[in-house]
């Protein structure tokens, strides 16, 4: 049984325990929340920890198991899935004090860093030093290590380089009941028992909490040169998309927006944008110059056929004003009405264009103002719905529009989730995409990890 105790005893039993700064004191409302906050989504909790190293979490895990209270990881609280929300109480173990790069190997190609390192400066570092992490999630200036690889997050250069996941070697995590394990590690291979390692990745938090991962690095690119496509709808769009695969173009992204997204945002975008254009296509090429610059002569060749126009940035400086205003879209697109309730779904890169007209469809029999925009190259569409925060009934429009997407995703051979997770946004909806059978197999992992059922509740489910 869970153990009912009041907010100030399990605070004052843990900081006996981690010591007074371990533990939050005052008001833990930072961090009882994410981004599905703006549809209502918010927690409580009895406690909230922010360790300074892992066998402070190691302790808390192992104090909060024997009692039956439960665990909630956080990182950056950046998610869409509610994953990082206490949404059953008990005790938040924020991470945000573990931010130590414990090594570095330029030479080696190689770092390894804690939980709480935030995305951002792991890339600034790994960059200074002529090194490159791919994976590039949204809020990187928010987000940490420990809640991307915990979601297997994404971005719009997962279509060349993968997720977070592809670039893992290694993890430190605190199982229940409160025990610091290592696999993997600074090494590129290891096939000696079962992949533990993948396991915890995307895991979101209900197999263990990680404190700490090793990551292989490689060479920096010396360009990324991305081009512009701007077209009459979506069908235009998407046979560009298609023009740019089918001729063999190694781009390192390709992202979209559809009409909706765009008339949001194109006031902020940082060239001049046709009064016609009702799709837009983002694709970036990459690698030493000569051959960036190869593969942007290609790629503006191949995103010319049916476009209404096509921007090439010329500049450093105009290359970097495009990812900014594209790292902007979602707040843009939430400003519009004061929130959003946005889904990740994936379909075949085939069915991209019926998943995004149909998006749409969904939001008008919700009377919902509806967009989209994501990574096509991935077949990833952000699918949005606007809505008025203070508007009980328009969210739960929203939450009945959601349930159809997941329906249109599994119906076009894709997943209820690309990068965002299951959380508690989308629990009871993995039985949409798999057989019973499946669904058993992964409760019976979470109990082997897991057997009183206190990490992260409610969650991945």
């Amino acid at each position: 049984m869970r153990a009912d105790r009041t907010l100030s005893a399990v605070a004052r039993d843990l900081r006996a325990l981690l010591g007074d700064d371990a533990v939050v004191s005052g008001s833990t409302s930072a961090y009882l929340a994410d981004e599905t906050e703006t549809r209502g989504l918010r927690g409580y909790a009895q406690a909230v920890c922010v360790p300074s190293h892992p066998e402070q979490v190691a302790s808390a895990v192992a104090w909060c198991y024997e009692r039956g209270i439960p665990i909630v990881a956080r990182g950056g609280g950046t998610g869409y899935a509610g994953g990082a929300v206490p949404v059953e109480g008990g005790v938040v173990v924020a991470l945000e004090r573990m931010a130590r790069v414990r090594s570095f190997d330029p030479s080696l190609w190689r770092i390894e860093a804690e939980a709480g390192v935030r995305t951002a400066d792991l890339r600034r570092v790994v960059r200074e030093n002529g090194l490159f992490f791919p994976p590039d999630p949204g809020a990187a200036e928010q987000s940490q290590i420990g809640g991307n690889v915990a979601t297997n997050a994404g971005g719009p250069h997962t279509f060349k380089y993968g997720a977070t996941g592809a670039w893992v070697t290694g993890i430190e995590a605190v199982l229940a009941p409160g025990e610091l394990v290592r696999v993997g590690g600074p090494i590129r291979k290891d096939v000696a028992g079962y992949d533990l390692k993948d396991l915890l990745i995307g895991s979101e938090g209900t197999l263990g909490i990680v404190t700490a991962v090793w990551l292989k690095l490689i060479p920096a690119p010396e360009a990324s040169l991305p081009v512009v496509g701007f077209y009459g709808g979506i069908g235009a769009g998407t046979a560009a998309i298609t023009a740019v695969l089918g001729n063999g173009i190694a781009a390192a992204a390709i992202e979209y927006l559809d009409a909706g997204a765009l008339d949001a945002t194109r006031g902020s975008f940082p060239a001049s944008v046709p009064d016609a254009a009702r799709f837009m296509v983002i694709a970036d090429a990459d690698g030493s110059a000569a051959e960036a610059a190869r593969l942007q002569g290609e790629l503006s060749e191949a995103l010319a056929d049916g476009a209404e126009s096509v921007y090439v940035p010329a500049s450093r400086a105009e290359v970097s004003a495009l990812w900014r205003w594209r790292d902007g879209v979602s707040l843009v697109v939430t400003a519009q009405r004061g929130g959003k309730v946005s889904e990740d779904i994936v379909v075949p890169l085939d069915r991209l264009g019926e998943a995004i007209k149909r998006t749409v469809e969904i939001g008008g029999r919700h009377a919902l103002p509806t967009c989209s925009w994501g990574h096509a190259g991935d077949g990833n569409l952000h699918s949005t719905f606007m809505v008025n925060v203070h508007d009980d009934a328009e969210l739960v429009r929203a939450q009945a529009a959601a349930e159809e997407l997941f329906a249109l995703a599994v119906e076009l051979g894709g997943s209820i989730s690309g990068e965002h997770g299951i959380g508690w946004v989308k629990r009871g909806q993995l039985a949409r995409q798999w057989a019973p059978r499946l669904l058993e197999i992964q409760t019976s992992v979470r109990a082997a990890f897991d057997p009183k059922g206190l990490m992260n509740p409610g969650k991945k489910r």
